[in-house]
């Protein structure tokens, strides 16, 4: 018997009676051996520009995958960040005979015709970080409002700890408006920073673009004034990235806050450099690995056995693992993304201009 501990956060629309609150841990049995049925799995993912994708939660899941269920076959796909793509990759897969899908949806209404059409043709779907649309049987994913009001609470720390009295505008740019993880990081955000702060300007970014962020910021600054701007609520890290860069165009004072979140490498680099102020980390590994088992359940045709339940527009008690994130700043980068084996300390150090930054909070 092995155990696995997950931290769960409560979920959004939870259904759930009790939900399991912010930071529980819950540790699940597996007494059964690996699964020696041969299902087809397949395993669509949104987009390469963001680093987690290829680099975490495909391996996560390809080495999950061969774990629990040795003679299975994954199938994979990458959508690019095109809907259509992706619908045609589902049609694919279903004509290959996939058994159950594990799904990260680029858009997750656009989708709802093909996950319905999955349905139909009797193959069970886990949403897998986005919930998409239509009859899901299964989610795995962050607790996504949990990290908007860390993201905001972590902007007013900061602006509290800077000696800054909210006086003057801050900068909301948001991610892409037809993601509904990117609602969800809004409104978190937002029940953390209104009636606290002024918001001079705030933005929806289609496909969460570095460059729209940037442009975006520039004007903000333009029309609110450089010196006058307190902080800046970046949903993203690649954002933060294309708004960090304006930020030192417009002559924004040194020191100003900026959010961030996924825990990109040139993330924390910049926390360590100091214009970027934290991210979120998000634990992958168990939200890839509560996928897979939740996908081998359905193929097996076992209870998906999860710790809460979520809502969609068809299916009201979808079984849920909703994952806890981390704030991850200068003070913490080794407790969190370097202990899990996020990223390395050589990683990290690598960068010339970034090395004298690692010896002085002691990352070496």
């Amino acid at each position: 018997m092995t155990a696995i501990t997950f931290l769960v956060a409560s979920a959004a629309g939870c259904a759930t009676t009790p939900c399991p609150s912010s930071g529980t841990e819950v540790v699940f049995e597996r007494t059964r051996p690996p699964v020696q049925q041969s299902f087809k799995i397949g395993l669509l993912l949104p987009e390469s520009e963001t680093i987690r994708y290829e680099k975490f939660d495909r391996p996560y899941i390809t080495k999950s995958v061969k774990k629990s269920c040795p003679n299975c076959t994954l199938v994979y796909a990458n959508a690019k960040q095109d809907p259509l793509r992706q619908q045609q990759q589902i049609d694919a897969m279903l004509a290959g005979g996939v058994d159950v899908l594990i799904l990260d949806a680029v858009d997750a209404e656009a989708i709802s015709p093909s996950v319905q059409k999955a349905e139909k043709q009797g193959v069970k779907i886990v949403a897998y970080d986005r919930l998409a649309d239509g009859p899901i049987h299964a989610y795995s994913s962050i607790d996504n409002i949990e990290v908007g009001k860390m993201q905001g609470q972590a902007l007013l720390d900061a602006l509290k700890a800077g000696g800054n009295p909210f006086r003057g505008p801050i900068v909301m740019i948001n991610g892409a408006p037809d993601d509904p993880n990117a609602r969800e990081f809004k409104k978190g955000a937002h029940q953390a920073l209104d009636g606290h702060v002024v918001i001079g300007r705030e933005y929806d970014t289609p496909d969460w673009s570095p460059e729209r962020a940037r442009i975006q910021a520039s004007g903000a600054f333009a029309t609110l004034g450089a010196d006058r701007v307190i902080g800046v609520y970046s949903a993203n890290d690649g954002m933060a990235g294309g708004i960090a860069d304006a930020m030192k165009a417009a002559g924004v004072p040194k020191g100003t806050p900026l959010t961030g979140q996924d825990a990109d490498l040139a993330a924390i680099q910049r926390i360590l450099l100091g214009t970027q102020t934290m991210t979120i980390y998000k634990p992958i590994k168990p939200e890839a690995e509560s996928a897979v088992q939740m996908a081998i359940d359905l193929a097996a045709g076992r209870p998906v056995k999860a710790p809460s339940t979520v809502t969609n527009d068809t299916v009201s008690r979808i079984p849920a693992m909703i994952i806890a994130p981390m704030v991850v700043t200068r003070d913490n980068i080794k407790d969190t993304v370097v202990r899990d084996g996020f990223w390395t300390v050589n990683e990290i150090c690598a960068p010339k201009n970034v090395k004298p930054a690692c010896e002085s909070t002691g990352l070496t």
